[in-house]
């Protein structure tokens, strides 16, 4: 399931369409577009307006990824024959997380380049917090996994994309404004504690097996 949920994203233009509008985006704040999340402007050798930004994109383009994972299924007629094979619905669901989880690690990895090169023109050369920028990444492959989790639940209650498109950004919303958020910025400062990590932990498995209870109904009626 894994592999054929990843070959999806790639045979498709869904990975590039995803992928490229993030570090586009990402970029053009960063370098390009005036104001206080411009590097150049700011003056100084930190990547902060990278993880500020990425959470509110990330919130639009996690529920893009898996509004069709389960949606797409019922939809087309092919979540029947799914459902004959010989793998249990909890494997189908971490199957089809994992790959749209790799596929966001895909497109945080090329934001190292962002960080070598504030490193090369720092003064002095290296002269940029490289914990605190570990902890980020930590923390912002943590919360897309927690995003996608919550995209994955919202599509398993509509056999549409759309609506389930707009019900995933709306809770990833909802749960980054009363309670990722807190734990979020906690990791961004490069104290990686067990119990923020948990929080996304618990959260994407709640969710998860949440989408499996859900699932397992809709395969009994």
């Amino acid at each position: 399931m894994f592999r054929k949920e990843l070959s999806y994203y790639f045979a498709t233009p869904i990975a590039y369409i995803v992928i490229g509008l993030y570090l586009l985006a990402v970029s053009l704040f960063l370098w390009v577009i005036p104001g206080q999340w411009n590097i150049i402007d700011s003056g100084y050798a930190q990547t902060d307006g990278l993880f500020i930004l990425s959470p509110w994109l990330m919130m639009l383009l996690c529920p893009a990824l898996t509004m069709r994972l389960f949606s797409e299924e019922r939809q087309s007629g092919t979540w029947d024959i799914l459902m004959v094979q010989p793998v249990s619905m909890a494997r189908i669901v971490a199957g089809k997380f994992f790959a749209a989880w790799t596929l966001m690690l895909l497109a945080l990895l090329p934001n190292l380049v962002h960080y070598f090169i504030v490193y090369s023109i720092a003064e002095p050369v290296g002269n940029i917090d490289g914990g605190q920028f570990a902890g980020s990444f930590i923390g912002l492959l943590m919360l897309s996994g927690t995003f996608l989790s919550i995209g994955i639940i919202a599509g398993c209650w509509t056999k549409s994309q759309i609506v389930a498109y707009v019900l995933g950004a709306l809770a990833c919303f909802v749960l980054y404004w009363v309670l990722l958020q807190h734990t979020y910025e906690a990791v961004s400062r490069g104290v990686i504690d067990l119990r923020d990590i948990l929080v996304f932990v618990i959260v994407s498995f709640i969710c998860l097996a949440g989408s499996v209870l859900i699932l397992n109904k809709i395969s009994h009626k």
